[in-house]
């Protein structure tokens, strides 16, 4: 039985039980219907003081409180820093966003939804760090932006800049309306406006080029890092020549990370990327790339990359890791066709497009004209273009100072290159190597007149001048392949090989060569080769007279070896010969690489008996864009003033004087070919062939021409 004393004090305990129920109903049904808006003015007073600049909810203010609060306001304003060109950061018809109270006993502002109504939205952002979204007195701590989940816009603009990038950039906003009944859409328009009913418009500059955009997103921004679903997104857009459009999804859009997407890319050349990008890539010819995007935290990387670069194709995988401290650049891309016109303005050699106007005083002759005819004076008009400039060697400034934005590590390989007129490349391949401004090229290897050049090219941009290095072997070049226009050199059956090794200086293809040192040499060994070649060079009247009326034959090649030493840009001659079974060719002289000019004699000897032979050294002068070629006027004009003189004592006697001897014999091709491969050979007597130095190299095998 309970006693009277614990009835009373249970009796007491219900009492005060229920009035602190009554007392906290009472606080409850007050805080749902406080007049909040009776606060409006305090509020104000106490962000603003907290910010540091005006906070403002214009009109009407309510409140649902809860551990996260909902705050409506109609009309609101947040101002901007002081040193922001713009006065407001945000200004609003209404606003509606959720508030997190916990954080904010650290000072954190975290907002899982907003909600905005016709909103101006101001953004801008120093060099030195201020940001006017860092909602702090100290505008240069990013731990006082707020945190915000998801964004919703309606009818709104939103303006970035950011003065020490050039970037300035407004994008207008607006939630796309159901259609009105009397008006259905089709079922695919339908669906778009409801998966990406929020459509968006850009325009302004970025990093200093024009910009504009266009496209769609999904109806709610979703900023949140552990956002429920990927964020879908469309997009065209236009910086400069450059032109973007994409669609996929963003799993992050704070960090534009997540980022899973369908491109293409077009515009006039893949450097134009470099401001826009920060990769520094090669000047093209225009371009047209499509693929698969992906960033997955700081890697963007693309893939099943295609597409064209002026009549090349190119396809791949790149990656790129901005995130280090010297950006990294990495891939493997394939073409199937190059067109070496397609690299003229990576090794600055002046095309169509930037050959000066002396071409255009020209072209209106060929406008009346069609076909071939107007073809073949365009092609002349250029080329009399180009040799106005008195240059050959490409001299256009290469930009290498690029080479220090990024490192790489990349491969590249061309299948069939095409429109080489010079030299006929037929495929190619490059390990490109980017470090610390260092590129270099290695392996690189080519596939030339049937044989390969392989080897290693060095660029060091760390110099004013930058430095380059390269080391190349010639091995297997056909000789009916490397003179194709030559019609009586396609019989031809020698192989050639060599090697290259020179260093130098410059900016430019033409600077670098200009400054060169080291060595080059080209060998031939046993083969075949047009006679009717060999007699025109010796002009051989005789012969010619046989090859009219029995038609071209070839001869047997013995060797041949054409050696170079280099210094600052000039070539001398260490060995020029060429040895058949009917005639010895020696030559001798000096290539200036620095001035393109041209200065070499050869002399023939045949080794046969001949008429009507006017034999005289062949020279070769002039310059690189204008050489010229003939034989030594002074030996020529003694044997035909002999000839004169006999004719004139009788006709048959004037023979005489053209009758060749033959006093050509048959050189040691296993000296002349190891003194064609050592560049410490005495270049002062490139033919010299003496028996010592054959004795010496006797027992030595030759190597593989």
């Amino acid at each position: 039985m309970i006693s009277s004393t614990k009835f009373s004090e249970w009796s007491r305990f219900k009492k005060i039980a229920a009035a602190c129920a009554a007392f906290l109903s009472l606080i409850f049904l007050l805080l749902i219907f406080f007049p909040w808006d009776w606060l409006r003015g305090p509020i104000n007073r106490y962000v603003s003081n907290e910010l540091g600049r005006r906070f403002e909810i214009t009109q009407r203010l309510e409140v649902d409180l809860g551990f996260t609060t909902t705050v409506r306001a109609n009309g609101i304003e947040i101002a901007n820093p002081q040193w922001a060109e713009k006065p407001n950061l945000l200004s609003a018809k209404a606003a509606e966003f959720d508030l997190r109270l916990w954080p904010l006993l650290s000072r954190k502002v975290e907002l899982p939804r907003i909600t905005l109504v016709e909103p101006v939205i101001h953004l801008q952002a120093e060099p030195d760090g201020r940001k006017t979204w860092n909602l702090s007195r100290d505008t240069a701590d990013n731990q006082s932006a707020p945190v915000i989940g998801d964004l919703i816009i309606d009818q709104g603009s939103i303006r970035y800049l950011e003065k020490g990038v050039k970037t300035d950039i407004t994008v207008d906003v607006s939630m796309q309306k159901p259609n009105l009944p009397e008006a259905p859409a089709s079922p695919d328009s339908a669906q778009a406006a409801a998966n990406l009913p929020l459509q968006y418009k850009a325009l302004g500059s970025w990093k200093n080029v024009p910009f504009s955009a266009n496209g769609r997103t999904g109806g709610i921004l979703q900023f949140a890092k552990d956002a429920a679903a990927p964020f879908p997104i469309e997009v065209t857009a236009k910086a400069g020549a450059t032109q973007l459009k994409a669609q996929g999804v963003v799993t992050n859009l704070s960090l534009l990370s997540g980022i899973d997407a369908n491109f293409d890319l077009q515009g006039k050349t893949l450097d134009e990327l470099y401001p826009l990008l920060g990769v520094a890539l090669p000047t093209t010819p225009a371009y047209r790339l499509r693929g698969k995007l992906q960033r997955q935290g700081e890697i963007w990387s693309v893939s099943q990359l295609q597409g064209v670069l002026g009549n090349s194709d190119i396809a791949g995988d790149m990656r790129f890791d901005p995130s280090t401290k010297v950006p990294f650049l990495t891939g493997k891309l394939q073409s199937k066709v190059l067109d070496f016109k397609d690299l003229a303005p990576v090794i600055g050699v002046k095309t169509a497009k930037n050959i000066p106007a002396v071409a255009s005083a020209k072209s209106s002759e060929a406008s009346n004209l069609s076909g071939a005819k107007k073809s073949a004076v365009s092609k002349s008009t250029i080329q009399q273009a180009s040799n106005a400039q008195g240059r050959v060697l490409p001299n256009t400034p290469i930009d290498v100072s690029k080479l220090q934005a990024m490192n790489a590590d990349v491969i590249y390989t061309a299948l069939d290159v095409r429109h080489i007129e010079s030299l006929p490349i037929d495929k190619a391949s490059a390990h490109i190597k980017l470090n610390q401004g260092v590129l270099q090229l290695n392996p690189l290897s080519l596939g030339v007149a049937g044989g390969t050049v392989a080897g290693v090219l060095r660029i060091d941009s760390n110099a004013k001048k930058a430095a380059f290095a390269t080391k190349l072997d010639v091995s297997g070049l056909k000789l009916s392949k490397i003179l194709p226009t030559v019609e009586s050199s396609k019989s031809s059956l020698g192989t050639i090989s060599g090697d290259i090794d020179l260093q130098g200086t410059g900016n430019s293809v033409a600077q670098m060569l200009g400054s060169a040192t080291g060595n080059m040499a080209v060998l031939t060994g046993k083969g075949e080769i047009s006679n009717i070649l060999l007699e025109f060079l010796g002009l051989d009247g005789g012969e010619i007279i046989k090859f009219f009326l029995q038609g071209d034959k070839n001869v047997p090649l013995r060797c041949g070896a054409i050696a170079f030493d280099v210094k600052q840009g000039l070539m001398t001659s260490r060995v020029l010969v060429l040895d058949t079974s009917d005639t010895v060719i020696n030559g001798q002289g000096k290539i200036s690489l620095a001035d393109e000019t041209l200065d070499l004699v050869f002399k023939p000897a045949p080794k046969d008996k001949s008429i009507l032979s006017l034999k005289s050294p062949l020279i070769i002068a002039g310059t690189f864009a204008e050489p010229q070629a003939g034989p030594d006027k002074t030996a020529l004009a003694g044997r035909v003033g002999l000839a004169l003189v006999l004719g004139a004592i009788n006709p048959l006697l004037a023979l005489a004087a053209t009758i060749e001897t033959g006093p050509g014999k048959d050189i040691d091709c296993k000296a002349a070919l190891q003194q064609g491969r050592s560049s410490k050979a005495n270049p002062s007597n490139p033919t010299r062939t003496d028996a010592s130095v054959a004795k010496k190299q006797s027992n030595a095998s030759v190597e593989r021409p």
